[in-house]
This record gives structure tokens, C-alpha cells and sequence, in this order.
């Protein structure tokens, strides 16, 4: 059966008064079943339209939530990123009135929000590169889950274990993601210096183990960029390490930086290893090949197709979704 937007307004309404964080992150994700039934239903829709007929029926801000939501959904079904981006920024930013006085049971669908947004910035960006526009929605995005990270870190009022400071490593992993896709990396250091400069927050290892490794990932990257190789390294190997088994491109992703690090230090990777990864093995073998035999014409021919790969893989992440 076809989902009303009366219905949805009271299934809104009741994933918020059973603070059910997972049934409110599926009820705002602009991919889940009910929103092309909205948007069947609420034709060439406007938010003062909407507002207008169904303002008040909920509690504020989940009314005005509701319409931004339609509008995200419409957007989407109609092919038009750059209005979607711009409509789930808005739609988080009314969230958070909500979240800020809430507590931890809100991360779940503050989640799921935040990573739809910076799929909606890299589909806005994306489209526009496609027409020879500009757009620096990721960018944008960047600043508003910078803004969920602060919100995140500013709780001392809800009970330790059910906090919305466990939501901050995941929020910092996504951050990162964007600086490093718009190259602002060094906008980086103001999320680190908050995180030294707040003694309450958990342990890294009291936190979900993905939530680890992204945030050892990225911070083993920014310690490679700035030649703290020792660092990178504790850092990346902790990562590789705790990284889910079946994630095989994470841990591809984390080896690629990790192995040359291993190799500035004399320890060449294993067959083993280099068997379970065959585009490493394809990348690092002549390198390997060439420190064992003392061959640095082979070594520097290597090196430069490392370069040029690099570079290669680069752009090819620059177009690919939610890496």
C-alpha cells in the first residue's frame, strides 16, 4: 500500500515519542520506499504549500521537517542534485534544533542524514562538473557536518551512556572525508585541536570499531602528508588492523599508503599479503622487485608509475560515490 503524507506524519511522529533513532533515519532517507509514493502524491510540491495544509499537525520541527523532506524527495526524482543538496542542508539544520536537546538516541538518524547530504553534495558537484558549472556543495556539506560535531561535543547533560558524544568519531570520520575530497585538509587540525582540548570525551576504543578505524585512517593520512611517517604508520597499521575482514577496499585503501611507509623502514610485505590484494601486488612488486636486486634505474621507472597511478586512483575517487 501506497504511503500518505498523513501517514507519514504520524509515523514521523511516533519514531520521535518512542525514540526510535533507526525507524527515524529510514523514514528521512530520501531512497526508502515511501518517499517516490510522497512524491506521487504531493505533485510539483512547495514547501509554503505544504506548510500551509499540514503545518502544525506535528510538533514543530518535525512538520517543517516533513516538508523538507518531500522537497528532498521531489528533487531527487526529478534529477535535480543542487536543489536536493540544498534542501537536506535545510532539513539538517532544523534537525538539530531538535538534536541539541535531545540525547543519544537521535545519532542514528543524525547519521544516516549527514551521509545523505554529502551523497547529494557529490551528485550536486558531480552534475554541475558534468555542464561546465561550479558548485562547491561538498564543501558546504563539510561545514554542516562540522556543525553536527560540534553539537555532538557540547552534550554534558544527558547521561554518560547514552550521550551524543558517542556520535563524534563517526562525525569526524565524515568531516574528514569531505575536507579531503574538496583538498581543505588542513581545516583538519581545527577538528583535532577540539578533540585534545576536551578531556570528557570516551576512549577511541570504547567506540564502535568502524568508527576506530575511519579516524585512525585519516589521521594517519594527515600525519603522512605532514612527513610524521612514525605516526602514520602506528596509525595506518591500526587502522589495517581493526579493519573489518570483509571490507576488502578499506583495507586496500589503507595498505596503499601503509606499504610504502613499511618500505621507508626496510620491511618489504609479504607473498601473503600481496596475494590477497591483487592491484597491490600489481603496484608494489616492481618496487620490491628492484630493492632486492639494488636496481635503482628499475626503482625510479617504478616509482613514477606509482606517481602516475596515484594520481589515477585520485581522480577516479574524485568521481566515485561515498569513499
Amino acid at each position: 500500500m501506497a504511503a500518505s503524507f498523513t501517514a507519514f506524519l504520524v509515523q514521523l511522529s511516533e519514531s520521535v515519542h518512542a525514540e526510535d533513532g533507526h525507524r527515524l533515519a529510514y523514514l528521512l532517507r530520501p531512497t526508502s520506499p515511501h518517499g517516490k509514493d510522497l512524491v506521487k502524491e504531493l505533485k510539483n510540491p512547495s514547501r509554503d504549500t505544504i506548510m500551509s495544509q499540514y503545518g502544525g499537525c506535528v510538533d514543530s520541527p518535525w512538520d517543517e521537517i516533513a516538508a523538507r523532506y518531500v522537497m528532498v524527495t521531489s528533487h531527487v526524482a526529478r534529477k535535480r542534485p543542487g536543489d536536493a543538496f540544498n534542501e537536506q542542508s535545510q532539513l539538517i539544520s532544523l534537525f538539530f534544533r531538535f538534536f541539541t536537546q535531545n540525547t543519544g538516541w537521535t545519532l542514528p538518524a543524525l547519521f544516516s542524514m549527514l551521509r545523505d547530504l554529502r551523497d547529494l553534495a557529490f551528485d550536486a558537484d558531480f552534475h554541475a562538473k558534468v555542464n561546465n558549472q561550479s558548485s562547491e556543495c561538498m564543501e558546504s556539506a563539510a561545514g554542516v557536518v562540522a556543525k553536527a560535531f560540534s553539537n555532538c561535543m557540547t552534550d554534558r547533560t544527558s547521561p554518560p551512556d547514552q550521550s551524543r558524544k558517542w556520535g563524534i568519531y563517526y562525525v569526524v570520520g565524515l568531516v574528514m572525508k569531505c575536507y579531503f575530497r574538496v583538498k581543505r585538509i588542513s581545516l583538519s587540525k581545527n577538528i583535532l585541536r577540539a578533540l585534545d582540548a576536551n578531556p570528557d570525551i570516551p576512549l577511541l576504543t570504547a567506540y564502535p570499531r568502524s568508527h576506530q578505524v575511519t579516524y585512525r585512517y585519516y589521521l594517519g593520512m594527515l600525519s603522512f602528508l605532514n612527513e610524521d611517517y612514525a605516526k602514520a604508520e602506528q596509525e595506518l597499521t591500526l587502522a589495517f588492523y581493526n579493519c573489518h575482514l570483509g571490507a576488502h577496499r578499506n583495507q586496500e585503501r589503507i595498505l596503499t599508503c601503509l606499504i610504502p611507509l613499511r618500505i621507508l623502514r626496510g620491511h618489504l610485505p609479504s607473498r601473503i599479503l600481496l596475494d590477497r590484494f591483487p592491484v597491490l601486488d600489481e603496484l608494489f612488486s616492481p618496487f620490491i622487485t628492484a630493492i632486492r636486486i639494488g636496481d635503482m634505474g628499475s626503482y625510479d621507472a617504478a616509482l613514477d608509475q606509482w606517481e602516475r597511478r596515484t594520481r589515477r586512483t585520485e581522480s577516479l575517487d574524485d568521481n566515485r560515490k561515498g569513499t
